[in-house]
């Protein structure tokens, strides 16, 4: 390692260093060469240090080596205290020195530099940009694609009168301030069958049809109907919703479905039920007191000759039979009526034709305007319609036959309007509103049938038809202050042993269908009315055009 010599201080009356370079003058008292040895160099230089104590640096550590004195005379050397003493800036340099010295090792023994990544071009980082955009697009699309509860509004039509109207107000509260409820209602479901019908057929949809809500009533004799015409659609995971776990064996069967419309285990559930009901006879206690007349008990007293054109009846074909049958102890859901009904056809088309003879009017609206007036003492029709009628009256009685009735039910079901193409009902054209497994869980829950068993609203619960979902306490408690309706319905049903004798109307048969043909083409016309004359055509009619293919 070669030898640093540290520079002498500078004197005060000097600017130029001790040091000498080729522009210094000459040294005097010395040769014209430059001496090789650094020390001896600097020695005439240095007259105040102790020639036996000349600091000499090397680049690692200063030390001090021994000078040795020339031959010549020299001034007499001095401590190197003494030096430092008469030369403090000498000091200065000595401390200059060290720092460097320090700072240079510091580098030396400093780390090397980590290398960093090379940052993007433009054209790499617009690159990168583009495809988070597009990823964050397409992240963007799938999330508008989902249906999210309480994003879209709820459309209902129903028919009206067969919603408490305690359960708006309720499932309004339970969903939210932002759920968007929307309820149209029907005079009747004929007009909610004929909307949907008349949007199928045209391929259009408006904005206020049956067709364009998320959710609409139907009665379940309308049911097969509106499956094979392709009017409603398949409830999607209907099994693993809590509304249809909670429903019966009975509701089960009765509502799974194949796309003809028939009762199948393999089918699908097109529907769910929100109230039920029974057909019953209403009858006036003052008319039947003042001329003496029994009460009526079952279906054989409809056919009592002192009742003859005393009665009014809805003109349903499939009651109409339905009630000849339960007459002639069949069932309603008869399949041949040629093995299972005594006489066969003969006899059920006799007994019809008596039948009609007693019935003054058939029709589904003035049947009960005729009842109040007092045109006829008898009506014959749905609890729905009759429990309503009859407690605005004081003399009515509402009883439901002890061999056993047809029972109905109003149920929800989906309109098929994913197949029409339009864009003028909003959401709908992508699917039904998401919160209609929201709406028929809470149609179905045992507290929705309060309404019911006040008699607010005709029917009962579908959690009420083969089990009790109330105690008496309950029942007692109901009816402390309030009139009482003279009938056997408890709490809106039949009692239990009657109940095991009712059944739903199901789909007919194509041997049932050639046999309801038959008998009303050739029942007996009567002789002394025009206007029910009329009417039981219409009825012939009418069942040709819904149940006929």
């Amino acid at each position: 390692m070669g030898l640093l010599l540290l520079q002498p201080p500078l004197s005060p009356h000097l600017r130029h260093p001790l040091l000498f370079s080729p522009s210094y003058p000459p040294i005097p008292n010395s040769s014209t060469s430059i001496p090789t040895s650094p020390t001896l160099s600097l020695k005439p230089f240095l007259p105040s240090f102790s020639q036996s104590h000349l600091l000499i640096f090397s680049h690692t550590t200063p030390r001090a080596v021994p000078v040795h004195s020339r031959s010549d005379n020299s001034t007499p050397s001095h401590s190197i205290f003494d030096s430092i003493r008469r030369h403090p800036l000498f000091l200065l340099h000595c401390a200059t020195f060290a720092f460097f010295l320090a700072a240079s090792r510091a580098c030396a023994c400093a780390p090397p530099r980590i290398p960093t990544a090379p940052l993007p071009s433009i054209s790499e980082a617009v690159a990168t940009e583009e495809i988070e955009d597009e990823e964050l697009k397409t992240a963007f699309e799938k999330w508008k694609s989902k249906s999210y509860a309480l994003t879209v509004p709820l459309t209902i039509v129903a028919l009206q009168g067969s919603i408490p109207p305690a359960w708006i107000k309720e499932f309004t509260q339970v969903q939210g301030k932002r759920l968007k409820l929307n309820i149209g209602y029907r005079a009747n479901l004929d007009s909610i069958f004929s909307e949907l019908t008349s949007a199928s057929d045209k391929g259009r949809v408006q904005p206020k049809s049956s067709m364009a809500a998320d959710i609409v009533s139907i009665g379940d004799s309308w049911l097969s109907h509106a499956v094979a015409k392709g009017l409603i659609e398949p409830i999607k995971n209907a099994q693993e919703q809590d509304w249809f776990r909670n429903l019966s064996q009975k509701w089960k069967v009765y509502l799974c479905r194949n796309s003809k419309g028939e009762l199948d285990p393999n089918g699908e559930i097109y529907a769910a039920p929100y109230r039920w009901g029974t057909m019953v006879i209403a009858y006036k206690k003052s008319k039947f007191k003042k001329h003496n007349l029994k009460p009526i008990e079952d279906w054989n007293d409809l056919w009592r000759p002192d009742l003859c054109g005393k009665i009014a009846m809805v003109d349903s074909p499939r009651e109409i039979i339905g009630a000849t049958l339960k007459y002639l102890g069949g069932s309603y859901n008869t399949t041949d009526i040629k093995s299972q009904v005594t006489g066969g056809r003969e006899a059920v088309l006799k007994s019809l034709t008596l039948f009609q003879r007693q019935v003054r009017l058939f029709d589904n609206v003035h049947y009960l305007k005729s009842f109040a007036t007092g045109d006829v003492w008898v009506a014959v029709g749905w609890s729905g319609d009759v429990i309503p009628a009859a407690k605005r009256m004081s003399d009515v009685t509402v009883i439901v036959p002890k061999s056993g009735t047809s029972l109905w039910a109003d149920i929800w079901a989906i309109p098929y309007t994913t197949k029409c193409t339009t864009d003028k009902i909003g959401g709908r054209v992508r699917g039904p509103s998401p919160l209609i497994h929201q709406w028929m869980d809470f149609c179905v829950q045992a507290a929705r049938d309060i309404p019911f068993r006040e008699l607010v609203v005709p029917g009962s619960s579908p959690l009420c038809l083969e089990q009790s979902i109330h105690t008496e306490a309950a029942h007692n408690e109901k009816d402390r202050g309030k009139p009482k309706l003279d009938t056997n319905l408890v709490d809106g049903m039949p009692p239990r042993e009657i109940l095991e004798r009712c059944e739903f109307l199901e789909p007919l048969s194509d041997e049932a269908m050639e046999d309801y043909r038959w008998l009303l083409s050739n029942v007996q016309k009567p002789h002394f009315g025009s206007f029910r004359t009329t009417t039981f055509d219409q009825l012939l009619n009418k069942f040709k055009a819904n149940f006929s293919s």
